[in-house]
């Protein structure tokens, strides 16, 4: 792509030339220079020099909002700097997935690739539909969680008793040493799109997708019971697909940004430590209310020490009236192969993460 095309693409795309430095920025908007260079590297923007001419039009309207914002009370001055990091790296995340989506539409269409005029037409066609797909969805989840938290209004938004769960592919960390690049995309592809429609199906929320693993949070313990057991039973179903196991745990869980910390997510990602392939371990609070549901049973598993809890008694969830998916041979072969890694094998993984929510 030449610099006439990127030029043109970043017009459409800044929705206007880049004309002010910062210090006009500043000016224009009536804020002091020094919030909005900390504005600018929250967002995970490249750094730029004061007196380098890189702002548009719509970057000075952009702070006149915030300011705006933060003078009616609806935003926290001391809290801006922190919304605005929330905000570009989860948007940045998004923005690659597109610019490569882009890139692969015109490399594979060489008549398109040798039209300027035509990708800066494509580019200013499409750019109003994601922004309407994006606003849609954006809204959609805001009423959800909007309405979560009103029908929940005993409990302060920030710190709420919730199931926290993880659900990790087992084997993941030796299987990228034998496939190539499209086949771990294509694996990773089937498991994000499986956690995303059985979380979503029960009512659960995904925090986050780290590679291997889905960090989910759900309100209801046969909701998040259902998860993980389709989630381990799908995933063991599924020929493509590594077998997965699931820890949980409930109680008191910070949400700050759209992430949970605390206690409750560190037991959580220790559990799914502990547990074998295609099974779902959970802390004994959570046993208790799950082994009062009539569909499932809970079978409580020796006491046992992982990093961080001494005396740690989980028990394994299944389906009432079944036996364990796994055979004992299938264990025997996972045990051989050193898929069910403890904790303390997992602080030696660089893949494992043990320090999930610390």
């Amino acid at each position: 792509m030449d610099e006439a095309l990127a030029r043109r693409l970043e017009r459409i795309l800044l929705d206007g030339k880049r004309k002010y430095t910062r210090q006009q920025v500043a000016d224009k908007a009536g804020v002091p220079p020094e919030r909005t260079k900390r504005l600018w590297r929250a967002l995970g923007l490249a750094t730029a020099a004061d007196d380098e001419t890189v702002f548009t039009d719509a970057d000075v309207e952009a702070v006149r909002i915030v300011d705006r914002l933060v003078t009616a009370g609806l935003l926290d001055e001391e809290l801006e700097t922190s919304v605005a990091r929330a905000v570009g790296l989860h948007l940045s995340r998004l923005a690659e997935w597109q610019a490569d989506l882009l890139w692969s539409l015109v490399a594979d269409n060489p008549k398109l690739a040798g039209d300027e005029r035509r990708i800066g037409k494509l580019v200013e066609s499409v750019l109003p539909e994601l922004e309407r797909v994006q606003n849609f969805v954006w809204r959609r989840h805001l009423a959800a969680y909007s309405a979560r938290l009103l029908t929940g209004a005993d409990e302060e938004p920030e710190s709420r008793t919730e199931i926290v769960g993880f659900a990790d592919m087992v084997g993941y960390t030796r299987m990228t040493r034998r496939v190539d690049e499209a086949e771990l995309s294509a694996v990773l592809e089937r498991f994000e799109a499986l956690a995303s429609d059985i979380i979503a199906d029960r009512r659960g929320r995904i925090v986050k997708m780290i590679g291997d693993e889905v960090l989910f949070v759900c309100d209801q313990p046969a909701d998040a019971a259902e998860i993980a057991l389709t989630l381990a039973e799908r995933a063991g179903d599924d020929e493509d697909l590594p077998h997965v196991r699931v820890g949980m745990a409930a109680g008191r869980v910070l949400s700050r940004f759209g992430d949970v910390y605390g206690s409750v997510v560190n037991l959580a990602s220790r559990l799914t430590s502990l547990a074998r392939p295609g099974t779902v371990l959970v802390d004994r609070e959570l046993g208790r209310e799950m082994g009062t549901l009539d569909e499932y049973d809970v079978r409580s598993r020796r006491v046992t020490s992982v990093r961080g809890y001494s005396r740690l008694r989980p028990g394994v969830l299944r389906r009432a009236g079944t036996t364990r998916r796994v055979s004992s041979g299938q264990q025997l072969a996972a045990d051989l192969l050193g898929l069910n890694r403890t904790d303390t094998d997992r602080d030696a993984d660089p893949d494992g993460r043990t320090d999930r929510g610390d």
